[in-house]
C-alpha cells in the first residue's frame, strides 16, 4: 500500500512539474483564433510567410498616398506601417511585431481571416465562388481580403463606426449587368464601392488616402455622386471633384 501510494506520489509530482514547465514553456506567447498564428517575433530585416500575413494586416497603415507591399520582406515600410498600426490602437510604437501586437490582430479578425467589421459575403454579392472575373477565383477572393483589412484601418480611423458596403467582388456578368466599365477593378476582386451613412461620401473618400487605396472615385466624377469607389489598382487615381480630390 505505501509502494502504491509513493508511486501515485511520484507520478502526481511528475504531471504537476511538465505541466509548470509547460506553463513556463509558453508564458507570453500570444495565441491565436482558428486564422494564423505568428510564432516569432518580427521586425526589419526578417522575411517570410508570417511577414506576408502581417503586411496583409497593416495594408490599410501605409501613410497618405502610399500603398505597402505585400511581398514577404520586412522593410522600411513595413516597420513604418507597423508603428502606426501600434499607435492607432495604443500600443508601443516600436515597429516590433511581438506578442502584444499579435494580441490586438488576433482581436481584430475572425476565424477566416477577415476583420472582424467585414466579411466575404459583404465584399461579394454575385456569387458565391468568387469566379467569372477577370482573375482566378482565388486571386479574386485574396485581392477582396486584402481590400477588408484596409477598410478595417480606414473604419478605425473614422471613430469605429459602421462602414457601408454597396458592391465588392463582380464576375463580367455581374460587371454587365449593373452597366460596370468594361475594365472594372470589381473584376478583379481588389475594389469596394461604400455607400453614405454614419460618414459622408466625401469624408470617406478624404480619409480613404491614407489607407492604401490607389483608386479612389467619388462624387463628382461620371457615375459616382451616389457612391465613393475604392480599389488597389497598379498606380495612383484619385478623382472625388466634390470632395475636392
Amino acid at each position: 500500500m505505501l509502494r502504491r501510494t509513493a508511486r501515485l506520489v511520484t507520478a502526481l509530482v511528475m504531471i504537476l512539474s511538465g505541466a509548470f514547465v509547460g506553463t513556463v514553456a509558453t508564458a507570453g506567447t500570444a495565441h491565436a483564433d482558428g486564422c494564423y498564428t505568428w510564432t516569432r517575433t518580427l521586425s526589419q530585416g526578417t522575411s517570410g510567410a508570417d511577414v506576408t500575413q502581417l503586411q496583409i494586416r497593416l495594408g490599410g497603415y501605409p501613410g497618405y498616398g502610399s500603398a505597402l507591399a505585400v511581398d514577404g520582406s520586412f522593410g522600411p515600410a513595413t516597420t513604418a506601417a507597423l508603428k502606426r498600426f501600434q499607435s492607432a490602437y495604443g500600443l508601443t510604437a516600436d515597429g516590433v511585431a511581438g506578442t502584444n501586437t499579435y494580441n490586438k490582430l488576433y482581436a481584430l479578425q475572425d476565424d477566416d481571416c477577415t476583420p472582424i467589421h467585414f466579411s466575404y459575403s459583404e465584399l461579394n454579392d454575385c456569387n458565391t465562388t468568387w469566379s467569372g472575373g477577370a482573375v482566378s477565383a482565388t486571386t479574386a477572393k485574396a485581392n477582396a481580403l486584402r481590400t477588408m483589412w484596409k477598410l478595417e484601418a480606414l473604419r478605425h480611423a473614422l471613430g469605429d463606426q459602421p462602414i457601408t458596403v454597396t458592391s465588392g467582388f463582380r464576375s463580367y456578368a455581374c460587371n454587365d449587368s449593373v452597366g460596370g466599365a468594361s475594365n472594372s477593378r470589381h473584376l478583379y476582386g481588389d475594389a469596394a464601392d461604400l455607400g453614405a451613412g454614419p460618414h459622408s461620401l466625401c469624408t470617406l473618400a478624404k480619409q480613404a488616402r491614407y489607407h492604401g487605396f490607389r483608386g479612389i472615385l467619388g462624387p463628382g466624377y461620371p457615375g459616382h455622386n451616389d457612391h465613393t469607389h475604392l480599389d488597389h489598382r497598379d498606380s495612383q487615381y484619385w478623382s472625388a471633384p466634390t470632395c475636392g480630390i
